[in-house]
């Protein structure tokens, strides 16, 4: 008995992805499914990177298919292909970058800069190309979180090479002056300085381009909406009801300016005590997904208030890079999964694609 490919592509859409939630029919990632003497090969191409679950995806679609009659050898190769995504209307891609993800929060002390730069790491360790940049002029902390000290060369004297830090590039103002100068500037002087430090680095085939914002709703945040390229904004809250107040803030500012919220990430929702190890909610609990479901928003999940997250970013090894395979890395790397398909579920930036009109005089 032969198998069709019309058999395969009927299992094929009984499979769910783990990460989409959506068939692998369904959602065209299936690609090239072959068949010779009873044998299948066949390519899955996600949207997203997807090192820690690649695996579970093959043997996945390889058991549902040797369930067919007659199957041979099944035969499933798995690759990520990131592409550039749709932004504000009237702003220009930044070159070398395919997508950035504003990470944003509505007050100071809610674990947004560490929350950024996990999720960085996460997304480079999923296997994405990642840069890093720190928004906050007033108050940079990505330099001590990826324990960066060096000063970013200038190959042409115009322009900035990233500096790498445990597989990712980044940059912030915090490396172009000494650690203890203040910031004494005005409104106008910050957003030039976000932008210089923007589209004056030589940022090298990012995937995802993770902007850590300053908490508010300012001067840096309008010049975000109204002059960079964001694909998508990630809102990091607390449980705690003030946290949730200014976090609803920050979300709504968003939506005003046409910028998609790709979800809330929940920090310090549980505290375990490390020496007894009872478990409770200091700052609340639920008010990340009640917010959610009032904003019609994801949840992209949750995080402890754990002293290992505050002990590895001081040191300038954060939890995704001193602990890769602990539960705090993983629970990083799952929240970069969502907020990579997230943005791959956007629509495609077709820019490109388009012939550029240029008029001249004759």
């Amino acid at each position: 008995m032969s198998i069709s490919e019309q058999q395969v592509e009927a299992i094929l859409k009984e499979i769910i992805d783990p990460s989409t939630g959506k068939d692998y029919v369904t959602s065209k990632q299936a690609r090239n499914i072959k068949i010779e003497n009873n044998n299948v090969s066949l390519d899955i191409e996600l949207g997203y990177p997807a090192k820690g679950v690649i695996d579970k995806i093959q043997q996945q679609v390889i058991d549902a298919l040797s369930t067919l009659p007659s199957i041979g050898i099944v035969s499933v190769s798995i690759t990520s292909k990131i592409i550039p995504h749709g932004v504000q209307s009237g702003v220009k891609l930044i070159s070398g970058v395919k997508n950035i993800i504003a990470v944003a929060s509505g007050k100071g002390g809610v674990g947004k800069s560490a929350t950024a730069v996990n999720l960085a790491l996460a997304l480079a360790a999923e296997g994405a190309s990642v840069g890093i940049l720190d928004a906050d002029i007033y108050g940079p902390s990505q330099p001590q979180m990826l324990g960066i000290t060096k000063h970013p060369d200038s190959l042409d004297g115009k322009t900035m090479e990233p500096l790498q830090a445990h597989g990712i590039q980044a940059m912030s103002i915090g490396l172009l002056i000494d650690v203890e100068t203040p910031m004494v500037w005005r409104g106008p002087m910050v957003t030039q300085a976000l932008q210089q430090l923007l589209n004056d680095t030589n940022w090298k085939d990012v995937d995802y381009l993770i902007v850590d914002l300053p908490p508010g709703t300012g001067d840096i945040q309008l010049t975000l909406a109204q002059k960079v390229p964001v694909t998508g904004a990630v809102i990091v809250t607390t449980p705690q009801d003030i946290a949730l107040l200014d976090a609803r803030k920050g979300l709504k500012m968003f939506e005003k300016v046409g910028i998609p919220i790709l979800g809330i990430i929940e920090n310090m929702s549980t505290h375990t005590c490390s020496q007894c190890g009872h478990t409770e909610h200091i700052f609340g609990s639920g008010g990340g997904e009640k917010m959610c479901k009032d904003y019609e928003t994801e949840f992209l999940g949750s995080l402890p208030l754990d002293i290992k997250i505050r002990e590895q970013t001081d040191i300038g090894v954060p939890s995704v890079a001193a602990d890769p395979d602990g539960s705090i890395a993983q629970t990083y790397r799952t929240i970069a999964r969502r907020v990579a398909v997230k943005v791959a579920d956007l629509a495609e930036d077709n820019s490109e694609l388009f012939a550029k009109i240029v008029i001249e005089n004759n």
